[in-house]
């Protein structure tokens, strides 16, 4: 079975869409990189059943397999719930880092995901101005695989202009943008999420990248649930609580089609 799911939104063709991939085995790494480079979406998630509400989970971008990703694992939460494939209103993906806990509740989507703590960078190897044309910002952060731009005002977000081929040579997987709303009663906080070194030059709404910023915005703002906006031209909403090392990421989501090309047989290319 594969569905094309638009996640982070109730609408089709607004946040940001992932293909969810079912399959009896897995075939080999290079098809299944095949695959995701013939949709080039941000990523597809190739689910295998490890039991009555437990699949294994992989995500594969355009150019690479994922260590992480949110808004593939919302669109596959909302295939298995939405078919009855489970029993049960909750279900469990099992990726190369542990497990990953769902449930849904009236269509929202709650996911735990590990927090990603970050550091402020003191050494900068790269020019903000250059990169967004934008030439004031807050500080920037980091962890192990994301940089992290805070930017003075959610319109500086909105308006930066990314050079694509700088932050390809960035010492990182991707760079995001983010700011805070202080007169909006909607919305904490907004971000854009950039990583063209793996095929995505914009990732519509990126949940992995809310385990940093939820983080990073506890910190500055001294509470642990959030409304969030990925500001890019699809847009997306998520809803985050921290507790603990778990955020909490709660998105909708919708099916946009699905085909049964592979109901009965293994995937192959």
């Amino acid at each position: 079975m594969f569905f094309l799911v638009d996640a982070f939104t109730k609408k089709p063709f607004c946040g940001n869409p992932a293909g969810v991939c079912i399959v009896e085995s897995y075939p080999r790494d290079e098809e299944l990189q095949k695959i995701a480079r013939y949709y080039d979406w941000s990523e597809i998630a190739f689910l295998k059943r490890l039991g009555e509400s437990a699949f294994q989970i992989r995500w594969f971008s355009p150019i690479d397999e994922a260590p992480l990703c949110g808004h593939a694992t919302l669109a596959s939460a909302h295939v298995i719930f939405e078919n009855e494939l489970v029993p049960a209103q909750t279900a469990s993906f099992q990726y190369s880092g542990g497990t990953l806990f769902v449930e849904t509740n009236n269509n929202l989507i709650k996911m735990n995901f590990p927090a990603k703590q970050v550091q402020k960078c003191h050494c900068i190897p790269f020019s903000v101005e250059k990169i967004f044309h934008i030439r004031d910002y807050v500080e920037i952060v980091k962890d192990d695989l994301l940089y992290i731009v805070v930017l003075n005002s959610p319109k500086d977000v909105i308006n930066a202009t990314p050079d694509f081929e700088m932050i390809k040579k960035l010492d990182c997987r991707a760079i995001a943008i983010t700011a805070r709303y202080i007169d909006s009663g909607n919305f904490d906080f907004c971000s854009r999420y950039f990583a063209p070194k793996v095929g995505i030059y914009e990732d519509p709404v990126c949940g992995s990248a809310h385990c940093r910023l939820a983080c990073y915005w506890a910190s500055m703002l001294r509470k642990n649930t959030f409304t969030a906006c990925q500001a890019s031209k699809r847009s997306g909403i998520l809803y985050l609580e921290i507790e603990d090392d778990i955020v909490k990421i709660c998105g909708n989501a919708v099916t946009v089609c699905q085909l049964f090309n592979y109901m009965d047989t293994p995937l192959h290319c």
